[in-house]
């Protein structure tokens, strides 16, 4: 394959990748991306230099530093493949789920929905990543065992409409326990491994510690519910007996 001609220059560069021109002498400066090509003392970038610079704001957006990103860098290579493993370690845990596809009438008909709620609740469940529009009347169900436990809320006299919002709530304080979590993991472990200088020996550990992460924060969560669902309960009876 042909190599691309470098004519960008470092003003259409920032522009391409969306970076300060300052931002990319220091990248250059610390190594991070490789150096222009100089003609006529005007420096030129090429297709390499934006997709290095895509690549760090992908880095910096998931929380890694500079220095960690010159880690990963120096050594890339080796690095791509432990670092891709680590991805899919934070975003998709080994036991995830895989998801299902269903037409809008096998959802009516599963959940027992008709008429105009039947496309605000389809509406309201999109808008929480419940389920995700394919178009055509389809829709992936990225969690199926999300929409057993609605069929079950229905089943038990709940309404379907009560148990979306009661889920809305839910994953509203489950974002703020999940992000307490994450900041253990990132104050105990990662950042002692990035101050190591992120060795190759440790890599599968840091994985494994995530794995660990999501089982003790999924056991933890369980624990606490049931305990807070319990003591909900017996307060909701003690405040009318009549109804125990």
């Amino acid at each position: 394959m042909a190599a691309v001609p470098a004519d960008l220059t470092i003003e259409e560069l920032a522009a391409e990748s969306g970076m300060t021109v300052r931002n990319i002498r220091a990248h250059q400066a610390r190594g991070l991306i490789a150096p222009p090509e100089v003609r006529m003392r005007v420096g030129y970038y090429g297709t390499e230099h934006v997709a290095a610079l895509r690549l760090i704001r992908e880095l910096q957006d998931d929380g890694f530093n500079l220095a960690a990103i010159q880690q990963l860098l120096s050594n890339r290579e080796r690095t791509d493949e432990r670092f891709a493993r680590f991805r899919a370690s934070l975003t998709r845990p080994a036991d995830a789920e895989r998801p299902q596809t269903f037409t809008a009438a096998q959802l009516r008909e599963r959940l027992g929905m008709s008429g105009t709620e039947a496309e605000q609740l389809l509406a309201h469940a999109q808008r929480l990543g419940v389920l995700v529009y394919l178009g055509e009347q389809r829709y992936e169900v990225p969690s199926p065992s999300v929409l057993a436990l609605a069929e079950q809320a229905v089943a038990s006299g709940i309404s379907l409409a009560g148990a979306v919002d009661a889920f809305e709530r839910t994953q509203e304080h489950i974002d703020a326990v999940a992000a307490a979590f994450v900041r253990l993991f990132v104050a105990d472990v990662w950042r002692e491994f990035e101050h190591a200088g992120m060795p190759i020996e440790r890599w599968p550990g840091v994985n494994e510690a995530i794995d660990r992460l999501r089982r003790l924060a999924t056991a933890a969560v369980s624990a606490a519910f049931e305990r807070r669902l319990s003591a909900r309960i017996d307060d909701a009876f003690e405040l009318d007996p009549e109804r125990a």
